[in-house]
């Protein structure tokens, strides 16, 4: 097998070391037993690290679940609309809900994420079965250590493939050579998240924090990811979820509720014990001195293009470790935009971006929200005669890029790199972060809201309301002279639930949105349908207030760099003449000849989430995994087989 070999170097910033994810070694110990590979702790620790490594796959987390399977929310779309929309050989019209069991794609993610779970199995039963792991002392711990972190990226995948697939098998052991327990039926999804907790619970007794042991970064799962990860997971059992069938003694949703699969939650008293449960898990987070928000947002998703870990502030709470040129798509297929060759970039350039964002997102910020222009790039690089110039994008509302990963604030290394391969694609390395310290505070204003409003105090909280951790989020997105535009938003929210909690869903979007975790949260709120349709009408009654035509000045002298500042965004300006350039903008729709944005491709977004059934969000299980089932499993949601 193929050796990884990790380097850390010592970054000349204080804040950071180097985000090496080479990280992972892992040569096989194939050429040892399975008895004697948990009889040492340098074997075991490979086996471990083999888990980490399977999730550097395009198939897993370098592209497809980052970047793709996230897809579609209000405020996150793949890219592809129109007819596009519908083509079910691709992501394009799989992600706008038309999804087909023959999409290749499907059985990569499956076996390919069974395979780690295989894996995980295999180091959980080989220190289950360690005398080594018996012993008192250093070594006995480690192999603890080792079987925690394999129980919760066990945790991780299959909450994952729940998140995709609904109700799917469930093997907490390895493979027989039998065979007598290699074809299963699917299990309740609720079975299976149960199990996870338990896990879970058992997990966080012997990880970690993150750096309270040298060998445990953020790039390894430690105990603050595995109470972020139970909270989460605790959270969905209790939300909603699209059944195979109606289950006794839960409630059905009055709105996108499927006659024949319906939409529907646990019971009250379930529900608030899982509320109760994720307090319980998300408190320590907060009051422990591990983690916390790096109070510059811009800061934040720099060091991330610079594949630095912060080690001052920690906001990742586990992030995948990635490798320069091996893997990761993050900056490459989802970011800001170079079309085509550059002399600062290479030949290859990246691609247009698989998921964009919304014209209505965009505008759902406030002016001086930070955010707005990390997260929406309206702009696209582009060299012409030699010279490399920004673009405005124009009339693009449904395609906005992404702009959290932006090739301009990557690693000097990440561009020599790319540059001598050629117009070969070359893998940015970017870590893919699976929880961050806001993702932390949004869940806990949910669950205090839920229990004791938003100004309330609740047994085992963190000591902190729903309010405060909603602000502390919402204000990190302003820079100190406007921080009193966020102090006076979160204060005039009304303190009753309802508002409070639609300002978590606004909030949940303006922190997260590209990074793969709204779909989900919209899913057990049962807001995905509502939310998307929302985001349909507020483009067709903001076409009369978007512009037709957007200005701006550029700050340099060539007419190279855009100053962002200068963009007539909101309102054409008195006198035009005082820009240096112009660009037809989403109001130019309302005169286009063709109306193609309007009349073509909204009615393509998420066009198949409630055509056949209602709330349709679940893939189906790829054609040829149910083949080979051997009989034992079927599609649901009426897919096809």
């Amino acid at each position: 097998m193929k050796k990884l070999i990790k380097t850390i170097i010592l970054s000349t910033s204080i804040l950071s070391f180097s985000a090496c994810s080479d990280f992972l070694d892992q040569t096989s110990p194939s050429e040892q037993t399975h008895p004697a590979v948990f009889e040492s702790v340098y074997y075991a620790e490979l086996a471990v690290n083999k888990l980490y490594g399977e999730m550097t796959r395009d198939q897993t987390y370098s592209q497809y679940i980052p970047i793709i399977w996230g897809t579609n929310t209000d405020c996150e779309l793949i890219d592809g609309l129109g007819a596009d929309a519908t083509n079910t050989s691709n992501e394009r019209g799989n992600m706008n809900y038309n999804a087909n069991p023959g999409w290749a794609n499907i059985a990569s993610l499956w076996n390919y994420m069974y395979g780690i779970i295989e894996n995980a199995n295999l180091a959980i039963e080989g220190v289950d079965n360690s005398a080594l792991a018996k012993t008192e002392g250093s070594d006995g711990r480690a192999m603890q250590r080792f079987k925690a972190e394999a129980l919760t990226i066990r945790a991780m995948i299959y909450f994952d493939l729940i998140r995709f697939f609904g109700d799917i098998p469930m093997k907490m052991e390895s493979s027989k050579p039998d065979l007598s327990n290699a074809y299963l039926e699917k299990t309740d999804r609720d079975v299976i998240m149960e199990h996870l907790i338990t896990d879970l619970e058992a997990a966080i007794e012997v990880l970690p924090w993150a750096y309270e042991s040298s060998n445990y970064t953020t790039e390894r799962v430690t105990k603050g990811y595995a109470h972020a990860l139970l909270a989460n997971i605790a959270l969905t059992r209790g939300g909603w979820a699209i059944r195979e069938k109606a289950k006794d003694g839960y409630i059905t949703a009055t709105e996108n509720s499927d006659p024949t699969y319906p939409t529907q939650r646990c019971d009250d008293a379930t529900r608030k014990a899982m509320y109760e449960l994720a307090l319980t898990h998300l408190s320590p987070i907060i009051t422990g001195n591990t983690h916390d928000i790096n109070p510059s947002v811009e800061n934040h998703w720099y060091l991330i293009n610079q594949s630095k870990l912060d080690q001052t502030y920690r906001e990742n709470i586990f992030e995948i470790p990635m490798g320069l040129g091996v893997s990761s798509e993050l900056g490459y297929t989802i970011g800001v935009r170079i079309n085509g060759a550059s002399a600062q970039y290479g030949d290859k350039g990246n691609s247009s971006g698989k998921q964009k964002m919304t014209a209505p997102f965009f505008w759902s910020f406030k002016p001086n929200d930070l955010r707005r222009d990390i997260t929406c790039s309206q702009l696209q690089l582009k060299e012409t005669s030699g010279v490399l110039k920004e673009e405005m994008l124009g009339n693009t509302p449904f395609a906005i890029y992404c702009g959290k990963w932006d090739i301009r604030k990557m690693s000097e290394e990440w561009r020599s790199a790319a540059k001598a391969a050629g117009n070969n694609k070359y893998m940015t390395g970017i870590n893919v972060v699976r929880m961050r310290y806001p993702q932390v505070l949004l869940m806990y204003a949910e669950v205090m809201n839920e229990l004791a409003g938003p100004d309330g105090g609740y047994t085992g909280s963190a000591g902190i309301t729903a309010r405060k951790a909603l602000e502390t989020v919402h204000a990190r997105a302003y820079d100190e002279a406007n921080k009193s535009i966020a102090e006076n938003y979160i204060s005039a929210i009304p303190a009753n639930k309802e508002d409070f909690f639609n300002a978590i869903v606004n909030e949940n979007a303006w922190e997260l949105a590209g990074e793969g975790f709204r779909k989900f949260d919209l899913i057990r709120w049962n807001l995905l349908s509502k939310k998307i349709e929302e985001f349909k009408a507020n483009y067709i009654s903001q076409l009369n207030e978007y512009p037709d035509k957007i200005y701006f000045n550029y700050e340099d002298a060539a007419k190279t760099i855009i100053d962002m500042s200068s963009v007539t965004w909101f309102e054409k300006p008195a006198d035009p003449a005082k820009y240096a350039d112009s660009k037809a903008y989403y109001g130019a729709e309302l005169t286009a000849t063709t109306k193609t944005q309007l009349l073509t491709n909204l009615p393509s977004i998420s066009s198949g989430l409630n055509s056949t059934v209602k709330n349709r969000y679940l893939m189906p299980i790829a054609s040829t995994t149910i083949s080979a089932s051997n009989g034992k499993m079927q599609n649901s949601y009426s897919y096809s087989n």
